[in-house]
């Protein structure tokens, strides 16, 4: 019996043996009163990691991005967001539906960058305010593109000419951070506030953490109870996430490594054409050319053993992460090229 190669996200990591004993001789208090020693812990290290005044640890990256919103605006404000981002096509619109905010889209190019001309003629003083302008760094639908540094600065520096606050969906900014070689703080100095992951690329089982300045968070918390996000003794995950940040940021190189190796390999295969974005971090996407249909392939590919995921019906995408390795993204490679020449062959 094949094994099966688990490719859908970097969401599918499980806790590491040493992870697992971290989390069972955990400090818990009850965190809603500020009294877990864990969550206080690691709020400390996330805001010296992000170099913010202070952070809040929350359930998910959709909470934090959700909470950031809902901090930086007023009801009625105007959110501008990228045209590919999370926010605008994977938080079920959370903004607008429990936050009574508009979500404004700038075009994303396919490396998921946004044209400073665009932005300004997209920020608005009134009728509805612009309040915030978000980024995502690395940007999921676009290839797991990096944004450097300077791109962040030029846009945070149109922004802030328009008074209008900036904030990092940074789901997978150490990713970027590690892709740059360049430290996350330094990364995000030009954002009022960033939210990360640790249960992607980080690998642990769950949460994500928003951070800023010390009076953005202090309003943060009560948001993040507004939307039922306030925890007890959840120094167990938050004691996992902590492990995560202090062990697995170097091991990500090898992530981006193997997904450099996948995307080479799948890329002189025929059926499908490579994202022309390339391949930045850990994230590798392909286009089925016209005549494959996408269900079938991605079923087929399961049928042997190989799970992966897509943002459209032709459009796949597979994720490396610490639950792969690189004799198994090989033997991944291997199994796609079967499964592409049997659908061609049907074709």
């Amino acid at each position: 019996m094949q094994s099966n190669i688990d490719l859908r996200s970097d969401t599918v990591t499980l806790p590491t043996r040493t992870m697992r004993e971290a989390i069972s001789i955990a400090a818990v208090g009850d965190d809603h009163s500020r009294e877990d020693p864990s969550v206080n812990q690691l709020e400390i290290a996330a805001s010296e990691f992000t170099g913010k005044e202070a952070a809040l640890f929350v359930p998910s990256g959709t909470m934090a991005n959700l909470v950031a919103l809902l901090t930086h605006c007023g009801r009625g404000d105007e959110v501008v967001a990228g045209s590919e981002s999370h926010i605008t096509n994977h938080e079920g619109m959370g903004a607008f539906v429990l936050g009574g905010l508009s979500v404004r889209t700038v075009t994303n190019d396919f490396k998921g960058r946004i044209s400073l001309e665009e932005l300004k003629n997209a920020l608005r003083p009134e009728w509805p305010k612009t309040a915030v302008l978000c980024l995502e760094n690395t940007h999921n639908r676009c290839g797991g593109s990096v944004i450097p540094k300077s791109e962040i600065k030029a846009l945070a520096t149109v922004a802030r000419e328009h008074a209008v606050a900036v904030h990092v969906d940074g789901a997978r900014i150490v990713n970027a951070s590690v892709a740059l070689e360049l430290p996350v703080a330094d990364l995000v100095e030009d954002a009022d506030s960033v939210s990360f992951c640790f249960s992607k690329g980080l690998g642990a089982p769950v949460g994500s953490v928003l951070c800023g300045s010390r009076d953005f968070i202090e309003e943060a918390r009560f948001n993040r109870r507004l939307v039922g996000g306030a925890m007890r003794q959840s120094g167990i995950i938050a004691e996992a996430a902590r492990y995560a940040l202090e062990h697995h940021v170097q091991r990500i190189s090898e992530d981006h490594a193997n997904a450099q190796w996948l995307y080479n390999e799948l890329g002189q295969l025929d059926g499908i054409t490579m994202d022309p974005a390339g391949c930045d971090t850990n994230l590798v996407f392909f286009e089925l050319d016209p005549g494959i249909d996408g269900q079938k392939f991605r079923s087929a590919l399961a049928e042997n053993g190989v799970r992966c995921s897509g943002t459209s019906e032709r459009r796949v995408r597979m994720a490396c992460h610490l639950g792969v390795d690189r004799d198994q993204v090989k033997e991944a490679a291997r199994r796609t090229a079967k499964v592409l020449a049997e659908s061609i062959g049907r074709n």
